[in-house]
């Protein structure tokens, strides 16, 4: 039963006793207001809950277009690219297990922040050919 039903039946409890109480009268006045506020804000919640998913969908989206998506064949680099600044190398955030891919120039910094969680991840370069892609 809802609060709104439950409201409805002590108003029919009070006005079949013949009572003219109107301290309960206004008390009840005052709950039906509040089931129909509830009522109300839970329409509003699943709107937003609705946007939130949709928004939520359109974020993978972008993701997968900007990283590719997991099931999508990641594309073969080629292995003659001959200076150090062509080199792409790969990570996986610790945080979060996202692969991430960064050139040299990035790499040369130290770390950078992780595009999916945010957190700083920091490394040293070594001369390792299976880090190259």
């Amino acid at each position: 039963m809802t609060i709104g039903e439950k409201v409805s039946y002590i108003k029919g409890l009070v006005a079949g006793m013949n009572t003219e109480d109107k301290v309960i009268a206004a008390i009840l006045d005052v709950l039906g207001d509040i089931a129909d506020n509830l009522a109300e804000v839970d329409e509003e919640l699943d709107d937003v809950a609705d946007v939130m998913t949709d928004l939520e969908e359109s974020v993978c989206d972008l993701e997968d277009e900007i990283y590719g998506s997991p099931e999508e064949e990641q594309p073969d680099y080629d292995d003659d690219l001959g200076e150090e600044l062509d080199k792409l190398y790969e990570t996986t955030c610790p945080n979060c297990g996202n692969t991430i891919r960064f050139d040299y120039e990035q790499a040369s910094r130290g770390g950078f922040d992780c595009p999916n969680c945010g957190k700083r991840l920091a490394f040293e370069l070594e001369d390792d050919e299976s880090e190259e892609l």
